[in-house]
C-alpha cells in the first residue's frame, strides 16, 4: 500500500513539472535578445581595438630591438669623439597626418552595464625642424599624446639618414605634433612613415604637396606597415581637403560590417555580419579622395615628392 502511494505521488510530481515547463515558463523578451546581441557586438568591437593596440605595441618593441645596437654605437661615438662631430645642418618640413582617437563612455542597456567605444578621425599637424645640436631626436606634442611618438620619431630619423646618406649626428631633430583640440588615446606609430617623409624633405630642402597625406608605420628597413582605423583616417583626410591618401598595402583588405536582421521564432535578431572589401575601391567609392598603396618609404617618396 505504501509503495503504491509513493508511486502515485511520483506520477503527480512528473505531471506537475511537465505543466510548468510547457505552460508556465516565462518567454525571453525580444528586447532582451537584442540587448544581448548589442552587448556581443560591442565586445567584438572592443576586441578588435585591443588586437590593433597589441599589434602596434609589438611593432614598437621590434623597432626598438632592431635599433638598439645602432644607437649604442652612436652614443659611444658621440661620447668619445664629441669634438669631431660634423657641423650641424638646418631644415624644416611640415604636413598634416590623419589619426584616430578613441573615447570610452559607460552606458546601460536594460539590465546590462557596458562600455561604449567610439572612434573618430582627425588631422594632426606634424612638423620637423633640423638644427645644429648633439644628435638628439626630440618630440613635443600639444596636447600631450601617446608615448609611441618617440619610438616612431627615432625610427624615422634612422631611416631618413639611410635614405639620404646624410648623418644627423651633429644636429638635433625636433618633431612637433599639434592638434586643434584635445585628442585622447592617440599614439604615434601610425605616423612613422609620414615622419620619415618629413625628415627626408627637411634634409633635402624639398617642399611637400600639402594635398597629400599618408598613414603607416615604419621599420628600420624602410618598410611601411599596417595601421588601424583606415576608414576613419580616410574620412578625416577628405574632410581636411586632401586629394591623395597613401595607405600601406598591408591594409588593402578592409573589413566592413553590415546589419542583417533575421527572425528566430517570434523574435527579430540584428547581427553585424563582416564582409572583406578592397580598401582602395571602397574608400574611393564612398569618398572624393584618391588612394594609392605603398610598401616602402621609396614608394612614399615617389608619390609625395
Amino acid at each position: 500500500m505504501k509503495s503504491k502511494l509513493i508511486t502515485v505521488i511520483l506520477v503527480l510530481s512528473l505531471f506537475a513539472n511537465a505543466y510548468f515547463l510547457l505552460f508556465e515558463q516565462t518567454p525571453v523578451e525580444g528586447e532582451q535578445v537584442q540587448e544581448m546581441q548589442a552587448q556581443i557586438n560591442s565586445l567584438e568591437r572592443e576586441n578588435e581595438i585591443l588586437e590593433t593596440q597589441i599589434s602596434q605595441n609589438n611593432q614598437s618593441l621590434n623597432s626598438y630591438a632592431s635599433q638598439l645596437d645602432f644607437y649604442r654605437e652612436r652614443v659611444y661615438e658621440l661620447e668619445n669623439n664629441l669634438q669631431a662631430c660634423p657641423a650641424g645642418m638646418e631644415g624644416y618640413a611640415s604636413l598634416q597626418a590623419p589619426a584616430v582617437f578613441q573615447s570610452i563612455e559607460p552606458g546601460r542597456s536594460g539590465p546590462f552595464s557596458r562600455q561604449v567605444v567610439t572612434e573618430e578621425g582627425a588631422l594632426l599637424n606634424i612638423s620637423v625642424e633640423i638644427r645644429s645640436g648633439k644628435g638628439r631626436v626630440l618630440v613635443q606634442t600639444t596636447p600631450l599624446m601617446g608615448v609611441i611618438f618617440q619610438d616612431a620619431a627615432n625610427t624615422a630619423v634612422f631611416v631618413a639618414q639611410q635614405e639620404t646618406g646624410v648623418s644627423l649626428s651633429g644636429s638635433d631633430v625636433i618633431f612637433s605634433i599639434t592638434a586643434d583640440h584635445e585628442i585622447p588615446g592617440v599614439d604615434g606609430s601610425s605616423a612613422g612613415a609620414l615622419m620619415t617623409l618629413l625628415t627626408v624633405a627637411a634634409i633635402n630642402g624639398t617642399e611637400l604637396n600639402d594635398s597629400v597625406t599618408l598613414t603607416g608605420t615604419i621599420d628600420a628597413a624602410g618598410n611601411v606597415g599596417a595601421i588601424g582605423g583606415v576608414f576613419e583616417k580616410a574620412e578625416a583626410s577628405e574632410a581636411g581637403g586632401k586629394t591623395l591618401f597613401l595607405l600601406p598595402r598591408e591594409n588593402s583588405e578592409l573589413v566592413i560590417y553590415k546589419l542583417v536582421e533575421r527572425r528566430v521564432g517570434g523574435f527579430t535578431i540584428v547581427e553585424r555580419v563582416p564582409e572583406i572589401v578592397d580598401a582602395e575601391d571602397y574608400i574611393e567609392d564612398q569618398m572624393d579622395i584618391d588612394v594609392q598603396y605603398v610598401d616602402t618609404i621609396d614608394d612614399v617618396l615617389r608619390y609625395a615628392m
